[in-house]
């Protein structure tokens, strides 16, 4: 089961970030400002606009256990957002020093840190001075030759995933003497001082699609990430490296999560998630989409897209009859756990460029639709 929520103006949403009790959601109408929007009885209610940013908020996300929230820009500034006694928000700036527009940004899991990708092609790794009392940064720049796309995060608090416009998915270290304990060993290497490049692979060697999303498993031993050229793959840290590639019919997904040890889902520009799974042999595996779009409205789609180019090559107008057989009429942008976490979600979210955000309930779901292996 889905349910369609309208937050706003239909205006695109860039991204969306969930609050630790999931009741409130910060999200960006492809614009400079943040909006977050709470749960009520009618349906949902504006409780705030965190206005600071010049230009497009590219990116968000909300700290579960401090209740921080982090916004990144175009305007090559990130903000720190802390909420005080009177229920108001207030901003710190984080110094990153970087030259071109922060693109993505997520808070570690012990959320004394986080990492924001650029296009200036540096990765900053930002954290409280204490005895300042401001957010700076150290800089990731070797081997990095270009926009950083996406981050995320290993659970040892250590290791970062970074995918980029190169076609590369790299994992280095940040570890920051100051303000953390020498990590243990784990898969993907044992020796971890600050900017260690532990491991990468390239999506395609002879050509393929820049990196959209990555996502490392509950535990951190496998790293999945999604491709331009329509293709999901996985690296497989305690089995050698080995990397899995799935290259599929569809169309390019945007956004990747892991809703099992070893089942995910990946949106975008279909409209709708699709779930995939590993095997023993880790082989990738496709599922099911979350909703049956062999339907009747499917062949109207098609029929409304005929005539949607024919009209505009004779009057230069859209067809105004044509609609997709998906909640979404948009490529997905963003997609969040909402209840549960890697190990074992059970409904997640998302958000696109129809303005919509949708939540989508994975038991229900794989009740309903035969073949649905999530």
């Amino acid at each position: 089961m889905a349910s369609a929520h309208k937050l706003g103006p239909a205006i695109p949403i860039q991204c969306h970030a969930w609050s630790p009790d999931r009741q409130t959601i910060a999200i960006s109408h492809n614009d400079k400002v943040v909006e977050l929007y709470k749960r009520s009885s009618p349906g949902w209610t504006q409780t705030d606009i965190l206005d600071q940013h010049d230009l497009r908020v590219n990116d968000i996300d909300w700290a579960p256990k401090t209740n921080r929230i982090v916004t990144c820009s175009a305007d090559r500034n990130a903000y720190v957002w802390v909420q005080g006694p009177d229920g108001k928000w207030k901003y710190s700036l984080v110094m990153l020093r970087i030259n071109r527009a922060a693109t993505c940004v997520r808070w570690s899991p012990q959320e004394n840190k986080f990492a924001v990708g650029s296009g200036a092609r540096i990765i900053s790794i930002c954290y409280l001075d204490e005895e300042k009392d401001w957010w700076v940064a150290k800089h990731i720049r070797k081997p990095i030759r270009s926009t950083i796309t996406t981050v995320d995060w290993h659970p040892n608090n250590i290791l970062l995933a970074a995918g980029g416009s190169d076609f590369k998915v790299r994992v280095f270290s940040t570890y920051i003497k100051e303000i953390e304990a020498k990590p243990s060993a784990t898969e993907w290497g044992a020796k971890m001082p600050f900017a260690n490049l532990m491991a990468e692979f390239s999506n395609s060697p002879t050509g393929g699609g820049w990196i959209h999303s990555v996502a490392f498993n509950e535990d951190g031993t496998r790293l999945a990430w999604v491709g331009h050229d329509s293709s999901i793959a996985i690296a497989d840290a305690p089995n050698g490296m080995v990397m899995m590639k799935l290259k599929t019919n569809l169309l390019p997904f945007l956004s990747l999560i892991w809703i099992g040890q070893s089942k995910l889902l990946a949106a975008g520009h279909d409209c709708v998630p699709v779930a995939f799974s590993v095997d023993a042999s880790g082989k990738l595996i496709q599922g099911s989409k979350l909703e049956d779009t062999s339907t009747p409205m499917e062949a109207a789609a098609t029929l409304g897209a005929r005539d949607l180019f024919k009209n505009k090559d004779d009057v230069g107008q859209e067809s105004r009859d044509s609609r997709l057989a998906t909640t979404h009429q948009n490529q997905i942008n963003s997609m969040r756990v909402m209840e549960g976490n890697k190990l074992d979600a059970k409904s997640v979210s998302t958000t696109a460029g129809d303005g919509a955000l949708v939540i989508w309930n994975l038991d229900v779901l794989s009740s309903k639709l035969s073949g649905l292996k999530i």
